[in-house]
């Protein structure tokens, strides 16, 4: 693996020389503290050194666990050319292999960043990868990994141990191939209905997510950072929940992010936490406030890593937060993806040039751009005096904390065989399915239907695998001949484009078709039905509630783990109110966490067996 040998002092100190130079440098000497090393490697980095460290792009994994040498369907570039050519040393990996690939590949990145001058490891990020959502501009089906609810699943369960679990199957399974920081959790409010990115919330609850966010971290982290530390980042500061008409800011018709209920304070809670446990990193929001008033001062219309009063009067001056900051992607240069170009999310400035946005998020407090890789843009500030390199010196001197409090000087590999026991394990699969299970919620039994006993049933499914379902009975092809029938649906959205990125987010009415609650009526009238609502957002349920027997919602759950929900497991409560109608989604305010006349509320849960409706 490691292209630089183990060499020894004349006193017999053995080090890993990363300079090359012969000379046991401090920042090599594993006896000094990190904060010293740190302080030696900034003084002797070169300014393209210290510029490569300030990106945070996008690099794939070739096939087999080999390094990408050109550029890959979303990486811009080639792994060599950003490594070696650009000195850029932080990634956000999206696909990956199997174990053993992504370790082989961690390694093969690893040993290519030995040889630029000073040996600076790379540190490798992901966005969540546990879960069953598979979208590239936010999380990734676990494949490999093992399988949990999403956190909105979690947080319904309202297990702390559950979420430690939780916690600890992401940090191990992280550390086993190589993957060293998180770009989660996510410790938004999921306060405005239609907001597409609610799934990776814990929910609407402010105690809870702070609560929640706070035990995840420590999960990931520690106590403090080390070597067998994943670095967190908390996002989207300071709350991207209150977005107007729950349209998302990675797009223009959704920038704008408003507080009409004056309920900012609660969006702000679980950061001040986060902040207070020593969060490695926090990631402001795209989003762009409108109308927000703090301490009487007009905060700046402008998205939120280019807003000075949020980034350094707040986090920086009041919160006290001296970590990284890092922006959320694609904030500088337009996005080209095959033949679609999207613009730069410069909400506010979209009149600045590249170079200008650049400067302006500096200027705010950010330490590194997420998505770029333009280092020529920010030598070209630093050349022509725009930005100073006290300015770079402060961000590099950040980020290479990190890496030093991690251990990845000392040793940034892993191993291959370990990773592949380790990624996966049956008893923490086991724990995943577990939680699935339990993290279902029963919305309504009026017959007090569930819990299902035995399996001589003939049962009908939708949307569910025929080998799933035989754990509740022999599956027949039609309703007629079925004792039971069971079907799953998604929550409603509107598709809005084959856009990259805007074709995965749900966003939109919360209304299912008109036609479904009759089809539903329909399959009822054959035999008793369960119908199961895998709630990635709230729905308008009225509907359905009166068209089936039994409505349970999942919060990333499989067949089989819904199946032994149905059979008794089941105990999640709703990590949000689900509303009336969309006429009262349209008069709520984005801020406002939960509605004050809800169709069923925050916390509503029906204990099996026992025969309930609705309110």
């Amino acid at each position: 693996m490691s292209r630089i040998p183990t060499s020894t002092t004349p006193d017999g100190f053995g080090y890993r020389d990363l300079n090359g130079n012969g000379v046991l440098d401090p920042y090599e000497d594993t006896r000094l503290g990190p904060e010293e090393r740190t302080e030696d490697l900034l003084g002797r980095l070169g300014l393209d050194e210290k510029i490569g460290l300030l990106f945070h792009t996008v690099i794939e994994s070739g096939p087999g666990g080999t390094v990408l040498e050109g550029p890959g369907a979303i990486s811009k570039s080639g792994t060599p050319h950003v490594v070696v050519g650009s000195r850029v040393n932080h990634f956000n990996v999206h696909a990956l292999g199997s174990a053993r690939e992504a370790a082989r590949w961690q390694n093969a990145v690893q040993e290519l960043a030995e040889t630029t001058p000073h040996g600076i490891p790379v540190t490798i990020s992901t966005d969540p990868r546990h879960g069953f959502s598979e979208n590239a501009g936010a999380s990734f089906a676990a494949g490999y990994f093992s399988q949990w609810p999403e956190p909105l699943g979690i947080a319904a369960l309202g297990d702390l141990e559950v979420l430690r679990g939780y916690a600890e199957a992401v940090r191990s399974e992280y550390v086993a191939v190589g993957i060293r920081a998180a770009l989660h959790p996510t410790l938004d409010l999921a306060s405005e209905p239609r907001w597409a990115r609610q799934m990776h919330t814990f929910g609407a609850d402010p105690q809870l997510v702070t609560e929640f966010g706070v035990e995840f971290l420590r999960g990931l982290q520690g106590e403090r950072l080390g070597p067998a530390s994943v670095a967190g980042t908390a996002k989207h500061f300071p709350g991207g929940g209150p977005q107007a008409d729950g349209e998302d800011a990675h797009f223009p018709y959704g920038r704008e992010q408003v507080y009409p209920g004056g309920r900012f304070a609660e969006h702000l809670a679980p950061f001040r936490a986060a902040v207070a446990a020593g969060t490695a990193a926090i990631m402001p929001y795209y989003g762009m406030p409108v109308g927000l008033d703090l301490d009487g001062e007009t905060v700046p219309e402008v998205g939120f890593g280019f807003n000075e009063r949020i980034v350094t009067g707040l986090l920086r001056e009041e919160l006290g937060y001296d970590g990284v900051v890092l922006t959320d992607w694609e904030l500088v240069n337009d996005n080209h993806v095959g033949d679609q170009v999207l613009p730069a999310r410069a909400w506010g400035v979209e009149h600045l040039d590249p170079a200008g946005r650049m400067e302006l998020l500096l200027a705010a407090g950010c330490d590194q751009f997420g998505g770029e890789e333009c280092v020529e843009v920010l030598a070209g500030l630093v050349r022509s005096g725009r930005v100073s390199e006290e300015r770079i010196d402060a961000s590099a001197r950040r980020l290479l904390l990190v890496k030093m409090r991690l251990g990845l000087f000392d040793d940034p590999f892993v191993d291959e065989d370990a990773a592949e026991r380790t990624v996966g394990r049956a008893e923490v699969v086991a724990a995943g399915l577990d939680a699935q299970a339990a993290s279902v919620t029963v919305l309504a039994d009026e017959g007090g239907l569930l819990p299902l006993s035995g399996a001589d049933r003939r049962v009908y499914v939708e949307g569910m695998s025929r080998e799933a379902a035989e754990a509740l009975g022999t599956v027949v092809d039609r309703p007629e001949d079925a004792d039971l029938a069971v079907v799953r649906l998604a929550a409603p959205h509107e598709p809005r484009s084959d856009l990259f990125l805007e074709a995965w987010f749900h966003q939109g009415s919360l209304d299912f078709p008109p036609g479904l609650p009759v089809r539903l009526a329909r399959l009822r009238e054959h035999c008793p039905l369960v119908v199961d609502v895998t709630l990635d957002r709230p729905a308008v349920l009225g509907p359905v509630l009166d068209a089936a027997d039994v409505v349970v919602a999942s919060f990333g759950s499989g067949g089989p783990a819904l199946a032994r929900a149905l059979q008794g497991e089941a105990r999640g409560r709703l990590p949000f109110d689900l509303p009336r109608s969309m006429a009262d989604v349209r008069a709520h305010h984005p801020d406002q966490p939960g509605f004050d006349d809800p169709l069923l509320p925050r916390g509503h849960g029906i204990p099996l067996g026992v025969g309930a409706g609705r309110s």
